[in-house]
């Protein structure tokens, strides 16, 4: 359950940044709004997921998978330039993951 729990926090701060490229910079009410619930839910539910999982790991997971999801959002919705640099480095961020996942479970 809690791992459905970051899913969704992963998600939702997705859509809130989207809708923050989306608002911008806050001058247009729906996408704003959008902002505000996006990361409002992001961090009730990453503060539900932090009850049964370590916080390293956790923020380690969120934040990274976030960060990929907004570049892939970018590029698909708002045309943004997406190069092989840029798929190697979330490459890379994702291997960070499962470094960090793999260390916190072998300890």
């Amino acid at each position: 359950m809690a791992y459905l729990l970051l899913l969704l926090a992963i998600v939702s701060e997705v859509i809130g940044t989207l809708a923050l490229k989306a608002s911008d910079g806050f001058s247009r009410l729906w996408p704003s709004l959008i902002v505000v619930a996006g990361y409002g839910l992001a961090f009730t539910l990453l503060a539900q997921t932090l009850k049964s999982l370590g916080v390293g790991p956790t923020y380690a997971t969120w934040s990274a998978l976030g960060t990929v999801g907004a570049a892939i959002g970018g590029w698909l919705i708002f045309g943004e330039k997406m190069s092989s640099v840029s798929i190697g480095g979330m490459g890379i961020v994702i291997a960070g993951i499962v470094i960090m996942q793999w260390g916190s479970v072998t300890r």
